[in-house]
């Protein structure tokens, strides 16, 4: 009786049904594109959730870094896992008549494979050679063998791009995509050497990074603070949480149309009852029970949000993968367990919102006196 009742009302089934169709289409397709998207940067970011990052604790007036001693005192607490201590600072560069300003990073030849890949020509070897980042390269149109002037006018000094780095995102420790390496030994010849700007821990089990965070800790700072310990870990963790939060607002705002869409079903529902008074009080007369014509109209509004959420949810596989070849321009994303999760917790959402919807409908049609409804007009 309840699918007959659909078929006989079908223009209006449907149109109450468009928008469940819409909203389950929202917040499935913003939910997939937000998980892709977490998956995205996770994955990005997770290659450097192995590694501390120890920075120097600056007073007041004092622009030291770390020395040769602290270093030492770090590679003994960190054992076997690779140091990598590094210099930093910001200069103008200069590619032909194009100047500008990047991030300058000096390390030993040695410990460049620690922190980042070669995609284009080759690392640099002793004093000579630098390394820029993709993103540097491709906004001062430098190859390999390019020469990139460093430092102010009257103080330049000269060096060849020997290679192009491997592109590695926001990684949350070195962000060399925007960036020049040169050796350390070309470094302190240019800026001078106060002491290293940061070093690196690369922990080769990841679940050890707490135990060599509290040696390093207990080494450093047990008398005073000296250094700041920063796990990756912690940003990584961060980033998570914030693109949760991001992804639950767009959702929410998609989930508005469900609203919508439940107004409508309610109001669909409601006037299916009062049309069908006289059919309640005849169900009634010939042994209807008041839970049976509750059913009757329960069961309607399960079939409404049912032909809304099928609709909606195969329509949001298309409009999920093209929103994250948009956004995350990578589909592999799209076929996670994560993402298609989605798509059934879309269609269960919209079942639930119909059947919420015809909940007052149906009880007011059970709750009818079978004489009056049997008398109406």
């Amino acid at each position: 009786m309840a699918k007959r009742n659909v078929r006989l009302h079908l223009v209006r089934s449907l149109l109450a049904a468009i928008g469940i169709v819409i909203g389950v289409l929202a917040i499935t397709a913003m939910g997939m594109m937000g998980a892709a998207l977490q998956q995205a940067v996770t994955s990005d970011l997770s290659a450097g959730a192995d590694s501390l990052m120890i920075y120097p604790k600056i007073a007041a007036g004092d622009g030291g870094g770390i020395t040769e001693r602290q270093l030492r005192d770090i590679k003994m607490a960190a054992g076997p896992n690779q140091v990598v201590p590094i210099m930093s600072g910001t200069d103008r560069i200069a590619v032909g008549s194009e100047t500008g300003y990047a991030q300058i990073y000096g390390l030993d030849p040695g410990d460049l494979d620690a922190v980042t890949e070669v995609e284009t020509g080759v690392a640099f070897r002793g004093s000579a050679g630098a390394l820029v980042g993709p993103t540097l390269a491709r906004e001062y149109d430098m190859r390999v063998g390019s020469r990139l002037t460093l430092g102010k006018e009257g103080e330049e000094r000269t060096v060849r791009v020997v290679g192009i780095l491997k592109e590695s995102g926001f990684s949350g420790t070195m962000m060399t995509d925007n960036a020049v390496l040169v050796p350390e030994r070309w470094y302190t010849a240019a800026y001078g050497d106060d002491g290293y700007d940061m070093v690196q821990v690369a922990v080769s089990d990841l679940g050890e990074i707490d135990r060599v965070k509290e040696r390093v800790e207990d080494r450093m700072n047990r008398r005073e603070e000296t250094v700041t310990i920063w796990d990756s870990r912690a940003f990584l963790e961060m980033v998570q949480e914030a693109l949760g939060s991001i992804s639950l607002f767009v959702m929410a705002i998609g989930g508005i149309s469900l609203v919508v869409a439940a107004v409508s079903i309610f109001n669909v529902m409601l006037m299916s009852v009062n049309e069908r008074i006289k059919e309640i009080g005849i169900l009634r007369s010939l042994g209807a029970q008041k839970h049976e014509i509750t059913l009757l109209f329960l069961y309607e509004a399960v079939i409404l949000g049912l032909i809304g959420a099928g609709a909606g949810a195969l329509l949001s596989l298309g409009g999920g993968y093209l929103l994250i070849l948009l956004m995350v321009q990578d589909t592999a994303y799209f076929f996670t367990a994560q993402t298609l999760l989605y798509v059934p917790f879309g269609m269960g959402v919209g079942v639930v919102i119909c059947l919420l919807s015809g909940v007052y409908p149906a009880l007011r049609a059970a709750a009818l006196n079978p004489v009056d409804a049997l008398s109406a007009e």
